[in-house]
């Protein structure tokens, strides 16, 4: 186990820090076990399914109920995500890689062959989620080379499913205890 020393942090106006190599730093922020969520809307101008997947989410607040997730900036999803109004986040469930998949890539055949009903504002609630929240836009914050959305909870819903994990790079779930332990 490697031990860090804590500096007191120095402010030097006017000096440049170093850098962080880009490379390293995705592979230390990869050592975060993390969700994977779905975004999806229905697109107000042809009326399909349209989504990302993400796996930068966390929950803001309970009062107001905020939850937040970040979109790269070269998204072509998100904007047509967004002029929905209303979408849904799938938080996705063990058995859903290539959910996720499927969603992270490119083009406009992200839902070919995915099953979703939808929630009470019509938004895609994808089949076998392991939860689903139906939100709307809060605030869109810049940030580097993406942005941090914000948006308010209207419904949501859970599932007893296992989660899909992101770790180091692969997809992975949780081990279930087993019975006696």
């Amino acid at each position: 186990m490697q031990v860090g020393v804590d500096l007191p942090a120095v402010d030097l106006p006017g000096v440049d820090l170093p850098g962080v190599d880009p490379v390293q730093m995705r592979h230390v922020l990869g050592h975060f076990a993390t969700g994977v969520v779905a975004i999806a809307g229905l697109d107000p101008v042809d009326a399909t399914p349209t989504g990302l997947a993400a796996n930068s989410f966390t929950s803001v607040s309970l009062d107001p109920p905020l939850v937040a997730f970040c979109v790269a900036n070269t998204s072509t999803s998100w904007p047509r995500v967004r002029a929905a109004g209303r979408y849904t986040v799938n938080i996705l469930s063990a058995d859903q890689e290539h959910v996720c998949r499927q969603l992270s890539a490119r083009g406009a055949e992200k839902f070919r062959g995915l099953g979703w009903s939808p929630s009470p504002c019509g938004a895609p609630v994808l089949d076998d989620s392991l939860a689903w929240m139906e939100a709307e836009l809060q605030g869109e914050h810049p940030a580097g080379d993406h942005t941090i959305v914000v948006s308010r909870l209207r419904h949501l819903h859970a599932s007893d499913l296992a989660p899909l994990l992101f770790f180091r790079g692969a997809y992975g779930g949780v081990a279930q205890p087993t019975a006696g332990r």
